[in-house]
């Protein structure tokens, strides 16, 4: 088959887990238990490893036009095939549970595929091929009719059921192959249910029933959040994209759906990026304030207080599995492919490892900035949480780390890095009043007085007239461009201007691309966003609009970002859908919005 590009896919979920649709009508990609558990449709790495096509016949005919759109608010993803013969609409969604209302949504999700196809014009043949292969393509499990028309496939741990409304299904070989005919105004109805072989059985779901109630379930969730700002279209729809990448039992917010797919055609920077990153807690809070729910707070502080556990002289990871695993060990799958024959496939991140001085302030500017809906006094974890970093801070700062790119060469003292350090510091001296006997606000200030001082005299680099990336380096890094996002320095600061026109001059890749640093092969969506950001605190609000608009243009034909951006051909790279991409659109909206709110 042709690989579909990465923008192809549509996004569903259920808050515990999700799935990738193609424009083709293929779901190539589905780790039903929960975001980072194996795949039984797998098709997205590899050929071989399980795919569900829901197609008209011919599909890849000439002439044939595919539309698709997501019901408003919803990650219910409607697709419209116009063939010879007629039109047709598949509507695919992971059903939430009945009754699931507001932020139940996702507690109990059933874990089921639900298809619904529907005759739009003519008289249309469809052909479904539903092919599992559990634990990331490593198994064929054994088919086995059922009674009552459906399919059950087994194979390891592994259960699935399809069923239909409608249609009798047979067990083949390999997989369950179907061909049925739809006129205008006939409906038929698919539902695809994961359980264990020794544990939960699969949900038997009518297909119509509970595609209404999944609806219902994401429009009462959406009901309940408001945003007032720019773009109101774009933000609404990215903060529901956070909220499927939520992972609602424990609050996590999953990074990306998916695993390595890579950041540069046939690259080896491909990365597991199904975890919960530290690192990006304060930005996925500010995003969530903006644009979602401030009540979501607490219980996202609660799974980062009990991961993190107490803090002592190690490193705080900056990543987590998505119920606070600490051991996500990284390791590469040799009996895949890649997307597009990118190797290696690696599941598992190995950054949890790296020792990375920016994660503490991330956390501890995440809790400055909602405090007052955590209560008061503060939860005694959160308390000892924040006074654990802000100590380990201050013990820490001097030495060199990987960064927030995380690198994985050798270590170095990262601007960003220290001026996170100096957040940690800051924002707990704000907070010192209500974090108990433990909390030191003076010898945290002079502390992070001493790390401003040192930035300032090591960072800025008179040969390159900017702030680079690392003491004594000559090289930008767009990292930097967090200084005056965080409050560091104002953008206005001559120094600290003439590095935001140095990123966008070196750093920029066109059509309102930010790379990383100067090698970088692509534009990466966030730096983008916070150039944005940047741009209004300069009192550049005109252009940074304009800047906005081009990158948000980027988002696919259903308002879906990756990672990144071939500066190029335009083409989406890295994992999708990337929750960092759509943290950084909202947050730059609401700083159009609000110029002057940090």
């Amino acid at each position: 088959m042709d690989q579909p590009t990465i923008s192809d896919y549509g996004f569903l979920s259920d808050c515990r887990s999700g799935a990738l649709v193609g424009r083709d009508g293929s779901i190539d990609w589905w780790c039903p238990d929960r975001f980072d558990s194996p795949a039984v449709f797998g098709r997205l790495l590899d050929p071989g490893a399980g795919h569900w096509r829901l197609a008209p016949v011919g599909v890849d005919r000439p002439g044939q036009r595919v539309e698709r759109t997501y019901r408003p608010d919803t990650l219910v993803l409607r697709t419209v095939h116009h063939t010879a013969q007629g039109s047709v609409a598949v509507t695919d969604a992971l059903a939430a549970e009945l009754g699931a209302r507001g932020h139940q949504l996702g507690q109990n999700s059933p874990a089921v595929l639900l298809r619904h196809v529907e005759g739009i014009s003519g008289r249309v043949r469809l052909a479904s091929d539903f092919v599992p292969r559990p634990e990331h393509g490593l198994l064929t499990p054994y088919l086995h009719d059922r009674p009552d028309g459906g399919v059950l496939a087994v194979a390891g741990a592994t259960m699935l059921e399809l069923t239909s409304d409608t249609l009798s299904l047979h067990a083949g070989q390999d997989g369950v192959y179907t061909e049925f005919e739809v006129a205008a105004g006939e409906t038929v109805g698919f539902a695809a249910a994961f359980g264990t072989a020794y544990g939960v059985a699969p949900a038997r779901l009518d297909p119509s029933d509970m595609l209404a109630e999944t609806v219902r379930a994401w429009e009462a969730y959406r009901e309940t959040h408001r945003y007032e700002g720019c773009y109101p279209d774009l933000v609404r729809h990215s903060a529901v994209v956070l909220t499927g990448l939520t992972y609602a039992r424990s609050g996590a917010v999953a990074a990306a759906l998916t695993t390595s797919l890579p950041e540069q055609l046939g690259g080896e920077r491909n990365y597991d990026y199904r975890y919960a990153w530290l690192r990006d807690f304060s930005m996925t809070l500010r995003a969530l304030w903006v644009a979602a729910c401030p009540s979501e707070a607490s219980r996202l502080f609660t799974w980062a207080a009990r991961s993190i556990g107490r803090v002592g002289a190690d490193p705080v990871p900056v990543l987590f599995g998505l119920t606070g695993e600490r051991d996500i060990s990284e390791h590469a799958a040799e009996h895949l492919r890649g997307y597009a024959d990118s190797r290696p496939v690696r599941f598992g991140n190995d950054a949890w490892r790296q020792r990375q001085l920016d994660v503490p302030g991330e956390v501890v500017a995440a809790v400055w900035r909602l405090h007052h809906l955590l209560g008061d006094p503060l939860d005694y974890e959160v308390r000892e949480m924040v006074c654990g970093l802000t100590e380990q801070v201050a013990d820490t700062w001097r030495l060199p780390d990987r960064g927030m790119w995380e690198t994985r060469d050798v270590d170095r003292h990262y601007l960003s890095s220290k001026v996170l350090c100096w957040v940690a510091l800051d924002r707990a001296v704000v907070l010192a009043p209500r974090l108990g006997e433990r909390a030191d606000p003076q010898r945290w200030a002079a502390i992070r007085d001493e790390i401003r001082a040192t930035v300032l005299r090591e960072g800025w680099n008179e040969r390159v007239g900017a702030y680079t990336g690392a003491f004594g380096s000559d090289e930008l890094d767009a990292s930097v461009l967090f200084l005056p996002v965080v409050g560091f320095l104002p953008a206005t600061d001559s120094r600290m201007r003439a590095t935001i026109d140095a990123v966008e001059r070196v750093l920029g890749a066109g059509g309102g691309l930010v790379r990383r640093w100067a090698t970088d092969p692509a534009g990466f969506l966030l730096c983008s966003f916070l150039l944005v950001e940047c741009l209004v605190l300069a009192g550049e609000r005109e252009r940074a609009g304009a800047l906005f608009e081009r990158a948000a243009g980027y988002a696919n034909d259903v308002g879906l970002f990756s990672e990144q951006i071939d500066p190029y051909t335009g083409a989406q790279l890295g994992n999708t859908p990337q929750a960092l991409s759509h943290i950084g659109l909202i947050n730059a909206a609401w700083r159009l919005t609000e110029p002057t709110t940090d």
